[in-house]
């Protein structure tokens, strides 16, 4: 891995605007996304609109999936997966998978060295790469790989007052908002599917009506009711109990006419609504604690700055950007919020990246970086350079690290420990990073090793899976320590 170490006031102010202007990208803009769900991973990427198609990255579909590594020789854009061998070329309705022909809804793009397919081929593509069943709900653009799929069962629960019980075959945590007589369900990273119809009929006067929608990567469960709704989370997240708001809730927890709130589902303490929680209000994710923590991943590297050459044709910044995926995926399980700082191939400076990161009030930052020489994990925190003295509210940019430099330590002690127990080498490091030094929260760098068949296991979902899992469960072992989203 590389890092910089220049910085300058116009760099700063640079970064301060790049904040804004990246945040309003985040997830929860109307961009549109393709999510995809497999055993491995379950994952959401960005979908580009060219010459009246939509488009996707191919590599960044399948680098959470397994091997793979591709380069650009003049038109052709060339690929291996696995031991799937495949050749596109730039502006034809073809490509070669395993020396056959494959047609393509509209025409094959290379831009950036990223090969862009359209998403209307998907359904034939991947089984070609994959060798397992894919199902694309392709008006919504909801991918599944296998047999993942979520599914969930509705029955009205006849009890005064009556109430809805929703279970669940795997836990969920959905964003949950209210208004007047529904409730709404917004399930981001779940595969969840229809419950059999896309909109249910219940024999019941409080709650009358459950729709199931589909649009933009995500899943909606829209329930209708004649009076205000809330619910409460159960069994780790696999049930969800929606019954009558208590006519004692609080003002400052009831929806208003017209208005909505939000909130993320968790576990309540009792399956019963009278122990549940009232609209609006916050109430836990499975196992974790009470508070939403913002966990900011970011993937080295990206765009003209490759990165470490791992192999010949492997590059740091594509090992770093699949990592970032699983990572994200275990950290959500964990019940943490979480960004990605990059989604594709963007070049970010260093300054940028600091300054997006500070900007977002991040509980933590996690910066990963992957490695071709060397064994075990590598875990660093900010080993602080002399600086400047702080001026009032405003620190040193370059000792901004400070103040959070004890957290950092633990949460890197943390991190290596899980390693060590999931018989993962590893070791903890101080040292003159950047950004590491620029962020003024607990931040912490991870460079991925090579594992036990050596540099063929960096770019592998099965071995990224056990380290991005040992790092999400040293970091949630601080949650306590760690601030919590605004």
């Amino acid at each position: 891995m590389t890092f910089a170490s220049s910085n300058s006031a116009h760099k700063m102010l640079a970064a301060a605007l790049a904040a804004l202007v990246f945040l309003g990208a985040t997830p929860g803009s109307e961009e549109k996304r393709l999510s995809i769900y497999s055993s491995v991973a379950n994952y959401t990427l960005p979908v580009t609109d060219r010459m009246g198609h939509e488009y996707v990255g191919l590599l960044e579909i399948l680098e959470p999936l397994g091997r793979i590594s591709a380069r650009v020789e003049g038109q052709h854009w060339k690929m291996r997966f696995n031991d799937t061998d495949c050749d596109f070329v730039a502006g034809r309705t073809h490509a070669r998978v395993r020396g056959r022909d494959v047609d393509l809804s509209s025409v094959f793009l290379i831009e950036n060295s990223r090969g862009l397919v359209p998403v209307s081929s998907l359904s034939t593509l991947l089984p070609r790469f994959l060798g397992n069943t894919v199902n694309f709900h392709e008006m919504a653009r909801r991918l599944f790989i296998g047999d993942v799929a979520t599914q969930v069962s509705a029955q009205v629960d006849a009890s005064n007052p009556s109430r809805l019980v929703l279970t669940f075959s795997a836990p969920v945590n959905p964003t949950i908002s209210t208004e007047p007589g529904k409730l709404r369900m917004v399930f981001a990273r779940e595969p969840l599917v229809p419950p059999g119809s896309m909109s249910l009929t219940f024999e019941n006067t409080t709650i009358t009506q459950a729709n199931f929608s589909e649009f933009n990567g995500m899943a909606d469960l829209t329930l209708t009711a004649s009076v205000p709704l809330m619910a409460s989370f159960s069994n780790n997240g696999r049930t969800i109990t929606v019954a009558a708001a208590s006519s004692g809730a609080s003002s400052g927890g009831t929806a208003t006419s017209g208005g909505s709130v939000t909130t993320s589902g968790g576990q309540a303490e009792s399956g019963n609504p009278a122990n549940g929680v009232t609209p609006g209000a916050t109430v836990s994710p499975p196992n974790v604690s009470i508070r939403r923590i913002l966990a900011i991943v970011d993937p080295a590297h990206g765009g003209t700055e490759r990165g470490a050459a791992l192999t010949d044709s492997l590059a740091e910044k594509n090992v770093t950007l699949g990592f970032a995926r699983l990572l994200r995926h275990e950290l959500e399980r964990q019940g943490f919020a979480v960004v990605m700082l990059r989604e594709g191939d963007d070049s970010l400076t260093l300054d940028q990246r600091a300054g997006i990161a500070n900007a977002a009030h991040g509980g933590i930052y996690i910066s990963l970086h992957a490695a071709s020489e060397g064994s075990g994990q590598r875990v660093y925190t900010a080993l602080l350079p002399v600086a400047g003295q702080d001026k009032g509210p405003f620190h040193a940019w370059n000792a901004a690290q400070g103040p959070a430099l004890t957290v950092s330590r633990m949460a890197a002690s943390a991190i290596v420990g899980e390693m060590q127990k999931d018989q993962l080498p590893a070791r903890g490091y101080a040292a003159s990073l950047r950004p590491l030094n620029n962020l003024a929260m607990p931040a912490v760098a991870v460079e991925l090793a090579p594992g036990p068949n050596g540099v063929a296991d960096l770019p592998s979902a099965n071995y990224q899976q056990k380290v991005a899992a040992a790092i999400a469960d040293g970091i949630f072992s601080m949650r306590d320590r760690l601030g919590a989203q605004p």
